[in-house]
């Protein structure tokens, strides 16, 4: 050792251990003094930023999605599942109602296509905007005002059973609330934002379970409900439910879910914020690298379920020969099939395989249910077929939507929801048609013979090129 660094050890040790230095006292001294004096004043802040944050204290909130992840408390994800299943509760309340509304007002079946047409482009419009408002107005308004929405739609709803009021005018006129109802986009951004990039997969599936209660309890509910008391007592209970969703909302979930690093890139410094009409920034978005594949992947392989799905009401009358009935309990029976596979498969499957080798996985088994598809002639080959068919969709909604998410920077997760939660209302809106054109051109197996063709391809494609890999970005 040099004289020097004997002299620096020594003026070291000459400073008693617990003093703090004064500005006159830290510039007399050597960098390596300064240096371990700065260090050993350090000793201890990992500590009480930690207990900053257990504290609630604002000032210890997370800088980064890391610490934001860190700040949400297990009950928030737990409340948005409990507001998700609520949404979709009174959503199949809608749909168990809305045809013997419709039949009651004296509408035919056209007159019945324009209102689902109506919705679907309705939500289709709104998917992106509403997400886009999610990023920048938060968790909290997005929530409540997805609740709103659906309290405005199930109060025309409840007004176009009364007699006294133009009924058929307020059916179509409760189907405009629909362009700002997606409480399902905005509850994945909230898990999204508050869960870690690799358990983002098993978080999602999660939702699976709220879309089955939805749907097995919204069932029951609606037609339990409208034959007891009538048509407008499942519109009055969906509307209380979604009034309590909406206070729930603005009470409980926070602000935003977000770390302070998104909000920079959302608002830079200086900067004007983004109009939520802005239709290029969402445009931008699908061409930043290893969206564009995997969003294509998700819109094509799922087009084709998607006209059998638009058609199963006529195809379960026609080709399966079912009763109201027993449509209903098939209806109940898919419900159950994607609570158990989405809320307890996905969950374990991604926590052992890669996303990519999961979204191979449903590809390939959805090719394999269309070639079953085109060879099956009664309902039990249906059954047999609904199992596979289950596990594809919810795979690839939730794997794609994992990728999606992760794809894109923190402030626009909501978008890419939004953008996601278009597919759906998509097929909706191009379903009618070109599936009532299929169906009774080639009949049935049409439908499995267009899927199998499909998803071969897509399986081709994603074999010979690992472009989804570049989704796996930490932001």
């Amino acid at each position: 050792p040099s004289p020097q660094g004997e002299a620096r050890r020594g003026a070291v040790r000459l400073l008693p251990r617990d003093s703090a230095p004064s500005p006159s006292t830290t510039g007399l001294l050597p960098p390596a003094c300064s240096t371990s004096l700065l260090l050993r004043s350090l000793q201890g802040v990992p500590q009480r930023l930690s207990r900053m944050q257990e504290a609630g204290d604002p000032r210890g909130r997370g800088q980064s999605s890391g610490g934001m992840r860190a700040l949400g408390r297990p009950w928030v994800i737990l409340l948005t599942y409990v507001l998700t299943a609520m949404e979709l509760t009174c959503l199949f309340m809608q749909f168990s109602i809305i045809p013997y509304l419709s039949r009651s007002l004296g509408l035919d079946s056209v007159a019945f296509g324009y209102q689902q047409t109506i919705f679907g482009v309705l939500q289709l419009l709104g998917g992106p905007l509403f997400g886009r408002f999610a990023d920048q107005r938060g968790a909290r308004a997005a929530l409540t005002l997805s609740f709103v929405a659906a309290s405005a739609l199930f109060l025309l709803l409840a007004a176009a059973c009364s007699p006294a009021l133009p009924g058929v005018a307020l059916l179509f006129a409760s189907r405009l609330p629909a362009v700002l109802m997606h409480t399902l986009p905005a509850a994945q951004m909230v898990i999204t934002d508050l869960s870690a990039p690799e358990e983002r997969s098993a978080a999602l599936s999660q939702l699976g379970l709220c879309f089955g209660i939805g749907s097995i309890v919204g069932s029951l509910l609606g037609g339990t409900l409208s034959a007891a008391y009538g048509l407008q007592c499942p519109a009055l209970v969906a509307l209380v439910i979604n009034l309590l969703g909406a206070v729930l909302s603005f009470t409980c979930i926070p602000a935003s879910t977000k770390g302070a690093s998104a909000h920079a890139q959302a608002a830079p410094p200086g900067g004007s914020k983004a109009s939520v009409f802005d239709l290029k920034a969402i445009t931008r978005l699908l061409l930043q690298p290893g969206v564009l594949p995997v969003f294509l992947v998700k819109v094509v392989c799922s087009f084709p379920f998607g006209l059998f799905m638009v058609m199963f009401s006529i195809i379960s009358m026609d080709f399966f020969q079912l009763e109201a009935a027993q449509a209903g309990y098939l209806t109940s029976f898919f419900g159950i099939l994607q609570m158990v596979i989405q809320g307890l498969v996905i969950r374990r499957l991604s926590s052992r395989f890669s996303e990519e080798a999961l979204l191979r996985a449903s590809v390939l088994v959805f090719m394999m249910v269309g070639l079953g598809m085109a060879l099956m002639s009664n309902v039990s080959h249906f059954c047999l077929l609904l199992p596979g068919l289950v596990f594809s969709l919810c795979a690839l909604n939730v794997v794609t939507d994992s990728m999606l998410t992760k794809a894109v920077s923190a402030s626009d997760t909501g978008t890419m929801l939004g953008l996601c939660a278009s597919v759906q209302p998509l097929t909706r809106t191009l379903g009618p048609t070109l599936g009532g054109l299929l169906y009774r051109r080639f009949g049935v197996s049409i439908f499995g013979h267009v899927q199998f063709a499909v998803n071969f391809f897509v399986l081709l494609v994603l074999w010979r090129q690992p472009m989804l890999q570049k989704t796996d970005k930490v932001w």
